[in-house]
């Protein structure tokens, strides 16, 4: 039979003293990284039954890294859910003690924007962001990484060349998907209408890229007519959809590829055509689970914010790591698909 590992056993397994053991369980003296990494792996390796509680007190003993991530509007229940989210993982993280700091963009201007996360980032020590891709923005990038702060890009990515990476989904998977939805699912072919939040969303210009490319190639009959924004306003949002359905009465689908899914929503409610619509909207939020349960919606394309926000905390805290593995750029995530019959 077998006996169960002791520290002399850790020891022995880790080349080092059973005192060097005992420091590591117990925190009493402080233990170089690189040893009590080695006493960790080798407890794990041979079964030793404390291996968890050394685990623990190694973390105790780390720096708290402070991970700052710059949203967008305040009052957006889906950047509340991904504010949640991002806090939870930061939490639970394992390897290196973590905090979340989440500050809210409420503008849309993009000198505001770069003062935030400019200012942001001098206090964090890493960096994620929802942001429009300009100058002003890129530039405020720039100067973090130039102070060798990491800056990561969330849901939508800019152009500076300096930024760490992108973290999200496919857009333009995501555009050619709600084209396939609408293409599948209209009785005819006829106009088809797509609402944006900004001209400087990358993210949202990539899917709107992939939507057209979608109906060039596999339904050429159905004609996309030109973006409106949004600019990720409610009472915009309503008003645009109103003015489009008045324009083009037999329009047969609409792709919502932005913020604003509350304000269209109220649209469709006050003035659904009577020959019905193919609506596909972006992220499920309670506005538009309701919308889909009614009819109002018919497919929701989903960023999944819990596992966004555990790939975010992990890329961060890996590019903060000076001896861990160098940081791969991220896969993006796939995306998740609500229909009315899967809330």
């Amino acid at each position: 039979m077998n006996k169960r590992p002791t520290m002399t056993s850790v020891a022995q397994a880790a080349g080092v003293s059973v005192a060097t053991v005992d420091r590591v369980l117990n925190s009493r003296l402080p233990v170089k990284d690189g040893t009590a990494d080695r006493v960790v792996l080798a407890a794990q390796k041979i079964g030793y039954h404390a291996t968890e509680l050394m685990r623990r007190r190694l973390l105790e003993r780390a720096p708290l890294l402070t991970l700052g991530f710059c949203l967008q509007k305040q009052d957006d229940p889906f950047y509340q859910d991904l504010a949640a989210a991002l806090r939870e993982a930061a939490e639970q993280h394992a390897g290196l003690r973590c905090e979340a700091r989440v500050e809210f963009m409420d503008q849309l201007v993009p000198r505001l924007i770069a003062e935030r996360i400019h200012a942001v980032g001098m206090e964090v020590d890493a960096l994620a962001v929802v942001a429009l891709d300009h100058p002003y923005v890129n530039e405020a990038i720039n100067a973090l990484r130039a102070l060798g702060k990491p800056v990561f890009t969330l849901l939508s990515d800019v152009s500076s060349p300096l930024r760490s990476a992108y973290l999200g989904i496919d857009n333009r998977k995501a555009g050619r998907t709600a084209a396939w939805a609408i293409a599948r699912m209209a009785p005819r072919a006829g106009e088809v209408g797509i609402l944006i939040g900004s001209q400087r969303y990358l993210g949202q210009e990539s899917r709107e890229s992939g939507f057209r490319s979608y109906f060039r190639e596999h339904a050429p009959d159905f004609r996309v007519l030109e973006a409106h924004t949004s600019l990720e306003d409610q009472d915009l949002s309503q008003e645009t959809v109103l003015d489009l359905l008045a324009a083009h009465p037999r329009m047969v689908g609409l792709c919502v590829a932005g913020g604003g899914s509350a304000g269209v929503v109220r649209a469709l409610r006050e003035e659904m055509p009577a020959q019905g619509l193919v609506v596909v909207v972006n992220e499920l939020v309670p506005v538009t689970r309701s919308a889909l349960i009614d009819g109002i919606v018919d497919l929701v394309i989903a960023t999944p914010q819990q596992r966004l926000a555990q790939a975010a905390v992990r890329a961060m805290a890996l590019s903060c790591d000076e001896h861990g593995p160098s940081l791969a750029a991220p896969e993006p995530l796939s995306f998740d698909l609500h229909t009315a019959e899967s809330v």
